[in-house]
């Protein structure tokens, strides 16, 4: 079976037809630093109020489950070995900390 190369160029042609007219040129009015900072301003207290309000509380809720999780099976380890490692549930105990005081402080540092 061999292809015509009259279909090979019509193929390339359609192709480059189609990426000239689905390209779309992004120029900047301003530089991206100002772009950017213009957004931070606009968008601010909607994304503070989404992640105190939202994703603060998803990642404390992950971390304490996995934190009464881990300290269960450390509890199981102690009783089947006779010796409790702290390691792991100290780690996501710092980690629940810290997320349950960002939304403090977290602010003031972006």
């Amino acid at each position: 079976m061999k292809i015509k190369p009259l279909k090979v160029f019509l193929f390339f042609a359609v192709l480059l037809l189609f990426m000239t007219a689905f390209a779309v040129p992004a120029f900047a009015a301003v530089d991206v630093a100002t772009a950017i900072e213009q957004t931070w301003a606009q968008a601010e207290s909607q994304i503070k109020t989404v992640v105190n309000n939202v994703v603060f509380p998803v990642v404390d809720m992950i971390l304490a489950i996995l934190f009464f999780i881990k300290l269960g099976t450390a509890y199981f380890d102690y009783r089947k070995h006779g010796q409790f490692e702290f390691t792991a549930p100290a780690i996501l105990f710092a980690c629940l900390i810290f997320t349950l005081t960002a939304p403090l402080y977290i602010w003031t540092i972006l």
